[in-house]
Protein backbone atom coordinates (compact mmCIF):
# COMPACT_ATOMS: atom_id res chain seq x y z
CA UNK A 1 0.00 0.00 0.00
CA UNK A 2 1.52 3.36 -1.64
CA UNK A 3 0.60 6.72 0.41
CA UNK A 4 1.11 9.23 -1.27
CA UNK A 5 2.29 12.10 0.95
CA UNK A 6 3.09 15.61 -0.17
CA UNK A 7 5.93 17.05 1.21
CA UNK A 8 5.40 19.13 3.88
CA UNK A 9 5.97 22.52 3.17
CA UNK A 10 9.40 24.76 4.85
CA UNK A 11 8.54 27.97 6.35
CA UNK A 12 9.60 30.66 7.86
CA UNK A 13 8.60 33.77 9.67
CA UNK A 14 9.14 37.69 8.60
CA UNK A 15 8.31 39.96 12.41
CA UNK A 16 9.62 43.33 13.19
CA UNK A 17 10.13 42.77 17.05
CA UNK A 18 12.66 44.75 19.09
CA UNK A 19 14.96 44.09 21.53
CA UNK A 20 13.91 45.37 24.89
CA UNK A 21 17.21 44.40 26.40
CA UNK A 22 19.18 46.16 24.11
CA UNK A 23 16.88 49.29 24.06
CA UNK A 24 16.82 49.51 27.63
CA UNK A 25 20.48 49.56 27.87
CA UNK A 26 20.97 52.01 25.11
CA UNK A 27 18.34 54.32 26.91
CA UNK A 28 20.75 53.89 30.05
CA UNK A 29 23.83 54.66 28.78
CA UNK A 30 22.32 57.64 26.85
CA UNK A 31 21.08 58.78 29.93
CA UNK A 32 24.88 58.32 31.74
CA UNK A 33 26.24 60.10 28.70
CA UNK A 34 24.31 63.13 28.55
CA UNK A 35 24.70 63.33 32.90
CA UNK A 36 28.29 63.43 32.02
CA UNK A 37 29.43 64.99 29.07
CA UNK A 38 30.71 68.43 29.48
CA UNK A 39 28.76 70.40 27.00
CA UNK A 40 25.37 68.85 28.90
CA UNK A 41 26.18 70.47 32.15
CA UNK A 42 23.61 72.77 33.37
CA UNK A 43 21.57 72.11 30.50
CA UNK A 44 18.51 69.51 32.26
CA UNK A 45 19.02 67.25 29.45
CA UNK A 46 17.83 63.85 30.29
CA UNK A 47 16.51 60.97 28.69
CA UNK A 48 14.26 57.98 30.40
CA UNK A 49 11.39 55.40 29.48
CA UNK A 50 7.94 57.36 29.56
CA UNK A 51 5.66 54.03 29.34
CA UNK A 52 6.54 50.98 27.56
CA UNK A 53 7.24 52.33 23.78
CA UNK A 54 7.67 55.58 24.77
CA UNK A 55 11.20 57.65 25.32
CA UNK A 56 10.97 61.20 26.12
CA UNK A 57 13.92 63.40 26.36
CA UNK A 58 14.70 67.20 27.50
CA UNK A 59 16.80 69.85 27.64
CA UNK A 60 16.58 73.61 28.20
CA UNK A 61 17.63 74.37 24.42
CA UNK A 62 16.65 73.04 21.39
CA UNK A 63 19.60 72.16 20.06
CA UNK A 64 20.77 70.30 23.37
CA UNK A 65 17.66 68.42 23.08
CA UNK A 66 18.32 67.31 19.23
CA UNK A 67 22.02 66.59 20.41
CA UNK A 68 20.60 64.29 23.04
CA UNK A 69 18.08 62.51 20.52
CA UNK A 70 21.07 62.34 18.37
CA UNK A 71 23.32 60.19 22.10
CA UNK A 72 20.31 58.03 21.90
CA UNK A 73 20.64 56.80 17.96
CA UNK A 74 24.55 56.75 18.50
CA UNK A 75 23.32 54.16 21.48
CA UNK A 76 20.91 52.19 19.47
CA UNK A 77 23.54 51.78 16.65
CA UNK A 78 25.61 50.77 18.89
CA UNK A 79 23.90 48.49 20.39
CA UNK A 80 22.34 46.77 16.94
CA UNK A 81 19.00 48.61 17.21
CA UNK A 82 17.48 49.20 14.27
CA UNK A 83 17.23 53.10 14.03
CA UNK A 84 13.67 52.23 12.03
CA UNK A 85 11.92 51.38 15.39
CA UNK A 86 12.40 54.80 16.18
CA UNK A 87 9.42 57.19 15.37
CA UNK A 88 11.22 60.85 16.69
CA UNK A 89 8.59 63.47 16.99
CA UNK A 90 9.61 67.15 16.62
CA UNK A 91 10.83 69.27 19.28
CA UNK A 92 7.98 71.11 21.31
CA UNK A 93 8.63 73.85 24.07
CA UNK A 94 7.27 72.29 27.83
CA UNK A 95 7.65 75.25 30.78
CA UNK A 96 11.21 75.83 30.32
CA UNK A 97 12.19 73.07 28.91
CA UNK A 98 12.59 71.64 25.15
CA UNK A 99 11.05 68.44 24.99
CA UNK A 100 11.15 65.47 21.80
CA UNK A 101 9.37 62.12 22.37
CA UNK A 102 9.97 59.39 20.21
CA UNK A 103 7.87 56.31 19.81
CA UNK A 104 9.31 52.64 19.64
CA UNK A 105 7.82 50.28 16.92
CA UNK A 106 7.21 47.09 16.94
CA UNK A 107 5.18 44.40 14.78
CA UNK A 108 4.38 44.80 11.23
CA UNK A 109 1.37 47.02 9.69
CA UNK A 110 -1.57 44.94 7.77
CA UNK A 111 0.35 47.68 5.26
CA UNK A 112 3.32 46.74 5.26
CA UNK A 113 2.49 42.68 5.45
CA UNK A 114 0.31 43.72 2.09
CA UNK A 115 3.72 45.35 1.06
CA UNK A 116 5.93 42.30 1.69
CA UNK A 117 3.48 39.97 0.64
CA UNK A 118 3.00 41.83 -3.00
CA UNK A 119 6.69 42.32 -3.37
CA UNK A 120 7.91 38.63 -2.61
CA UNK A 121 4.51 37.55 -4.73
CA UNK A 122 5.77 39.93 -8.07
CA UNK A 123 9.53 39.59 -7.82
CA UNK A 124 9.78 35.95 -5.33
CA UNK A 125 9.55 32.68 -6.80
CA UNK A 126 6.44 31.08 -8.45
CA UNK A 127 5.36 28.43 -5.54
CA UNK A 128 6.44 30.45 -2.42
CA UNK A 129 3.11 31.05 -0.47
CA UNK A 130 2.40 34.01 1.72
CA UNK A 131 0.02 34.43 4.70
CA UNK A 132 -0.33 37.32 7.43
CA UNK A 133 -0.84 36.35 10.79
CA UNK A 134 -1.40 38.98 13.48
CA UNK A 135 1.66 40.62 13.22
CA UNK A 136 3.85 38.42 11.12
CA UNK A 137 3.83 36.72 7.55
CA UNK A 138 4.24 33.36 6.80
CA UNK A 139 6.19 32.39 4.62
CA UNK A 140 5.99 28.68 2.91
CA UNK A 141 6.91 26.77 -0.09
CA UNK A 142 8.38 23.02 -0.78
CA UNK A 143 11.58 24.35 -1.86
CA UNK A 144 14.28 25.90 0.84
CA UNK A 145 16.26 27.37 -1.87
CA UNK A 146 12.69 29.42 -2.86
CA UNK A 147 12.96 30.39 0.53
CA UNK A 148 16.43 31.37 1.10
CA UNK A 149 15.33 33.31 -2.09
CA UNK A 150 13.08 35.37 -0.44
CA UNK A 151 15.08 36.06 2.30
CA UNK A 152 18.19 37.87 0.84
CA UNK A 153 14.69 39.35 -1.53
CA UNK A 154 13.41 40.77 1.48
CA UNK A 155 16.75 41.61 2.77
CA UNK A 156 17.25 43.70 -0.27
CA UNK A 157 14.30 45.91 -0.43
CA UNK A 158 14.17 49.24 0.72
CA UNK A 159 11.88 48.90 3.70
CA UNK A 160 10.95 51.62 6.20
CA UNK A 161 10.51 49.14 8.99
CA UNK A 162 13.23 46.32 10.56
CA UNK A 163 12.78 42.56 9.63
CA UNK A 164 13.95 39.50 11.54
CA UNK A 165 13.37 36.28 9.90
CA UNK A 166 12.65 33.61 12.86
CA UNK A 167 10.83 29.38 12.69
CA UNK A 168 12.59 29.11 9.81
CA UNK A 169 11.82 24.87 9.53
Amino acid sequence: MVHNVAMADNSFDIVSKLDRAEVDNAVTQAAKELAQRFDFKGTCAKVEFKGEMTIELEAETEDRVKAALEVLKEKLVKRGVSLKVLDAGEVRASGRLNKITCQLKEGITQDQAKKLAKLIRDEGPKKVKTQVQGDELRVSSPSRDDLQEVIQLVKDADLDFPVQFVNYR
